[in-house]
């Protein structure tokens, strides 16, 4: 019986109630996750990024074009991102410290998301879905060819 049910239900519910419990956690400490996607990418580099790079590198991931420029604006505001001359973004030692409680924070949600789910099981579920994302993607791009060629 659950082999007929339609994945985009569950993926989408699964996306829906992780990210919701994920964003009900970082709401109450006063973050968002767009800004804990910044704060990690802004971290994550071997040279500091252009507020356009993180931008551009993030916006597939938001809910909308300007969330990312917003919460570089609000993470600068806040004191936890500067900028340079060069105008390259850097976390203050505020700002790190943020970064940290947060990614504690997140592996705490983790933790509750992953409870009685098996390493193994996860790595077999991502791995169906990104198979069937691939099957999708691969099916659509026949449908833009010439079939009968």
């Amino acid at each position: 019986m659950l082999a007929t049910q339609p994945v985009g239900y569950w993926s989408g519910l699964a996306h829906a109630t992780v990210t919701g419990h994920l964003r009900d956690a970082m709401a109450r400490v006063d973050v968002t996750q767009p800004q804990y996607w910044v704060l990690n990418r802004v971290n994550g580099g071997p040279a500091a990024p252009a507020r356009e790079e993180v931008v551009a590198q993030l916006a597939p991931l938001a809910d909308g074009p300007q969330e990312i420029a917003r919460a570089v604006d609000q993470l600068s505001h806040r004191g936890w991102l500067r900028t340079d001359d060069a105008h390259h973004l850097h976390l203050t030692d505020t700002g790190e410290a943020a970064r940290v409680r947060i990614r504690r924070l997140a592996s705490e949600v983790r933790a509750v998301v992953h409870e009685g789910v098996s390493d193994e099981e996860y790595v077999a579920a991502l791995k169906v879905l990104r198979r069937m994302v691939a099957n999708v993607e691969a099916d659509k791009s026949l449908a833009g060819s010439d079939k009968s060629a």
